[in-house]
């Protein structure tokens, strides 16, 4: 099974989205966009830019775990971060998983 997106509303009226595998983990998470336009805008930006290694930021949190964070090759702007994971190992077979399910047209709502 291929991935896909949930698209949703948070309970303070803005939108985001998940990026789901096709075993619905989640696997990369949104900011939150004040429309549901610009959350959609959001995920056409994931669909383009998350086969590009160039658009991840490998980071490590204060505790020590790895994760990572998808940003616009455009404008920097983030378009959505990782879990914390709890090897590099364990980060880069998340970020192939965003590259392999990123350019997912399949979009659900929540």
């Amino acid at each position: 099974m291929a991935g896909y997106y949930v698209l949703k509303q948070a309970n303070n009226g803005e939108y985001m989205f998940n990026l789901k595998a096709g075993n619905h983990e989640t696997i990369l998470t949104s900011e939150t966009y004040s429309s549901k336009a610009a959350a959609q805008g959001g995920i056409a930006s994931v669909q383009k830019n998350s086969p590009q290694d160039s658009s991840y930021e490998r980071k490590v949190a204060t505790n020590g775990s790895p994760f990572f964070v998808l940003k616009s090759p455009a404008n920097g702007q983030t378009l959505g971060r990782s879990e914390l994971y709890s090897s590099t190992s364990a980060m880069e077979n998340g970020i192939a998983s965003v590259k392999t399910n990123g350019p997912s047209t399949t979009v659900r709502e929540d």
